[in-house]
C-alpha cells in the first residue's frame, strides 16, 4: 500500500514582539503536527521573502499569523501589499494577532477580504487548533 506524501502546512508568524513570536511558535509545536514554522520580526522582511517566493520554487505560506502593531510597516500596510500580489496568494489564510485590537479594528479585520479571523495575544492553544483545523479541512 502506497501513501501519498503530504506537505506539512507552511506557517508564517509576523510579529516584532519576540515573546509573542515564541509563544505562538511554542503553541504550534504543542499541536504535535508536522507544521513548518517560519517567523519574522518585521513585515518588510516577510514581504520580501514572499515576493521572492513567487519568483522561486519556495512553498508559499498556507497560514500567516500577523501582528498589527509593528514599526515601519504595520500589519494593515502588509495586508495592502499582499492584496497587490498575484491571485494565487489568495490560498493563504491570514489571521490577525493583536494585544490591542479595538472594536474599530476588529470590525475592519472582519470586513477585510484577506483576513480569516483575529485573536488576542498571546494566542491560545485552543485558538491555534481552530485555525489549523479550518485550514486542513479546506485542503
Amino acid at each position: 500500500m502506497e501513501f501519498e506524501e503530504v506537505n506539512p502546512l507552511n506557517i508564517w508568524i509576523i510579529d516584532d514582539d519576540l515573546v509573542s513570536l515564541f509563544a505562538a511558535r511554542y503553541g504550534i509545536e504543542q499541536l504535535d503536527k508536522p507544521y513548518h514554522v517560519v517567523d519574522f520580526d518585521s513585515a518588510e522582511v516577510a514581504l520580501k521573502v514572499l515576493s521572492d517566493s513567487f519568483e522561486g520554487d519556495e512553498q508559499l505560506p498556507d497560514i500567516i499569523l500577523l501582528d498589527l502593531m509593528m514599526p515601519k510597516m504595520d500589519g494593515w500596510q502588509f495586508l495592502e501589499k499582499l492584496e497587490e500580489m498575484p491571485e494565487y496568494i489568495k490560498t493563504t489564510h491570514v489571521y490577525i494577532l493583536s494585544a490591542f485590537l479595538s472594536t474599530k479594528e476588529r470590525q475592519r479585520a472582519s470586513q477585510h477580504p484577506e483576513v480569516k479571523g483575529y485573536f488576542d495575544k498571546p494566542i491560545s492553544k485552543r485558538a491555534l487548533g481552530r485555525i489549523f483545523g479550518e485550514k486542513e479541512e479546506a485542503q
